[in-house]
């Protein structure tokens, strides 16, 4: 058992989809013994896409959260909106201090307006989606237009269609010294869609 277990915050807002954290969340605690936090506006419980509710463990501003090793930006169709909030400086706090920050599909954007995206390769849903809601955005142009996780030193992003390469690539960045045991959990996942095939 791991005598100092890595800290990761999960950020769920209204409407965040169902199926975009549960690889992550569950790998890394079962896998690597961490410690999952979700990280809610206010702390309050906030509903999935699905309408399952999720309370949360803190809020998002960065002085709650200085032991977080790790966080990810849950995708949700209110992050395109006004009313997302603002947790560019959760974000900010947490990669200046070395830590992992990853974001999938509409999450990816509060990674662009916190200015993490600046130097490094990232992606999203699409470079015409991402920049219909965010006109030259800062590292536009590192922008790679894949179906799959984009890892770059300690930032990671995904579409929303690829929730396994994005928890394979966040826990990578996490957990670099167990990279043979992380290349293991990307066949198991790949192995569903191969037997389908096969069938």
């Amino acid at each position: 058992m791991d005598l100092n277990p890595k800290t990761v915050g999960l950020v769920f807002i209204d409407r965040y989809a169902d199926w975009e954290h549960g690889l992550l969340a569950a790998s890394a605690v079962e896998w690597f013994g961490a410690r999952v936090l979700a990280l809610t506006p206010g702390g309050g419980v906030v509903a999935s896409a699905a309408g399952l509710r999720v309370a949360g463990d803190r809020g998002l501003e960065p002085a709650a959260n200085v032991d977080l090793d790790a966080v990810a930006v849950i995708g949700s169709d209110v992050w395109p909106t006004p009313d997302a909030p603002d947790v560019s400086k959760l974000l900010s706090s947490v990669s200046a201090r070395g830590g992992i920050v990853g974001g999938i599909c509409a999450g990816t954007l509060a990674l662009a307006r916190a200015g993490l995206f600046a130097e490094v390769r990232h992606t999203s849903n699409g470079r015409k989606w991402i920049l219909e809601h965010l006109p030259a955005y800062p590292g536009a142009s590192q922008y790679h237009d894949v179906p799959h996780a984009v890892a770059d030193g300690k930032i990671v992003s995904a579409p929303g269609n690829a929730p396994g390469t994005f928890a394979h690539r966040f826990l990578l960045a996490l957990y670099p010294e167990r990279e043979a045991q992380l290349s293991d959990m990307l066949a198991m996942f790949a192995k569903e869609y191969g037997s389908r095939q096969s069938s």
